[in-house]
């Protein structure tokens, strides 16, 4: 397989999560391409499951990959440029999918001692894929005794693999709250409720959550990124909306910080007249490294010579915790070497990455 080829090819196809129809369908053409003997394929919605029958399997161990593009337009100038205006894999999808099926070709021709399962798993980026499918038949039925994932790292160097046991990313939450009050004109605020001022004075409230309600020792963020309250100048504002994202490193104070937003909220409606409504959106589980196979995969990959780093803990979040939170295993990072970070629309991971990141996951596939 030109890796390579197939990267670019996935590339200018970014769809959003659940609606991965043209990915499902060249990644299905992918594997039909592959020796079949040892195959069974199955999808579900947009994603797919493949499991590989070992030679003299004691057990089975679970990849996945996440298909799903982000609503970005691409800015990067490649000349294999995203087809759908308004996506883009900005999150390094496209080198996800690349190496799994890489590493599933080296197992469709040489199966390995173990059962393999390949996750090929819609909506990571939302509204999230990996709990779903966790519930699936496929997964019921073949479910794995440990399971692993990589995720491309921008800042690190091609050739350099990072990770952790223990906590690698965030438990994360998306925040939407909207304030409906009275609006009116600008010159007789005394007959209005303003929900410009309300939506401000609630997001400097906000801090105070993280600064005066949670445990210094623990880690926590509430960030809100957008803010929107009116049409024009000289009209108060009937309704705002704020959204953005918590964020923090264990589940009991996720738990804390939506409470003290939900009390907030209630003496905001007091003091200002108003209705608020809170909607977290998708939630992501924290993404947890289970000691031994983490520390087991690093041994190995020191043994064959990979430089592999230890990770710092992250505010990122990953979905995949979902899987760790019910099957053992582990994430790491892959060194991509990008100027542009994750989500950014000029990302330029480089693809020399590809055949590296193939090799780790195919090695660990073969010896874990």
């Amino acid at each position: 397989m030109d890796y390579v080829k197939t990267r670019r090819a996935l590339h200018k196809i970014p769809e959003l999560g659940f609606e991965e129809v043209k990915t499902q369908q060249l990644l299905l053409d992918m594997i039909d391409t592959m020796p079949g003997d040892n195959l069974t394929v199955e999808t579900w919605r947009t994603g797919i499951f493949v499991f590989v029958r070992g030679t003299s399997p004691t057990k089975t161990i679970g990849y996945r990959t996440d298909i799903d593009g982000l609503p970005l337009e691409e800015n990067t100038g490649y000349s294999f440029s995203s087809e759908h205006p308004g996506r883009m894999h900005a999150c390094g999808h496209d080198f996800h999918m690349t190496i799994a099926l890489g590493a599933l070709e080296y197992m469709a021709a040489e199966p390995p001692r173990n059962n393999v399962l390949f996750i090929f798993q819609p909506a990571e980026e939302g509204p999230g894929g990996a709990e779903p499918m966790l519930r699936s038949e496929p997964m019921k039925k073949w479910k794995p005794d440990t399971i692993f994932a990589l995720h491309v790292a921008p800042e690190l160097p091609v050739r350099t693999i990072s990770t952790r046991p223990g906590l690698l990313f965030a438990n994360t939450s998306e925040l939407y709250i909207d304030f409906k009050g009275v609006g009116g004109h600008a010159a007789y605020p005394h007959k209005a409720f303003d929900m410009t001022v309300a939506a401000s004075y609630f997001v400097t409230q906000l801090q105070q959550i993280v600064a005066r309600r949670i445990d210094p020792l623990d880690s926590a963020v509430v960030t809100i990124g957008k803010i929107q309250a009116g049409r024009v100048q000289n009209i108060i504002a009937e309704t705002s909306r704020l959204e953005g994202t918590i964020r923090t490193t264990s589940g009991i104070v996720m738990k804390d910080v939506k409470g003290e937003i939900e009390k907030l909220a209630r003496g905001m409606e007091i003091s200002n007249d108003c209705n608020i409504t809170i909607d977290y959106g998708a939630n992501y589980y924290q993404v947890y490294n289970e000691e031994e196979v983490t520390e087991k995969f690093t041994a190995l990959m020191k043994e064959m010579g990979y430089d592999c780093r230890e990770a710092d803990r992250a505010m990122t979040g990953e979905d995949f915790g979902y899987m760790l939170k019910e099957i053992p295993g582990f994430m790491f990072w892959l060194g991509v070497d990008s100027q542009a970070g994750l989500h950014q629309s000029s990302l330029k991971p480089k693809e020399e990455a590809l055949e590296y990141g193939v090799s780790i996951v195919k090695d660990t596939l073969y010896h874990l």
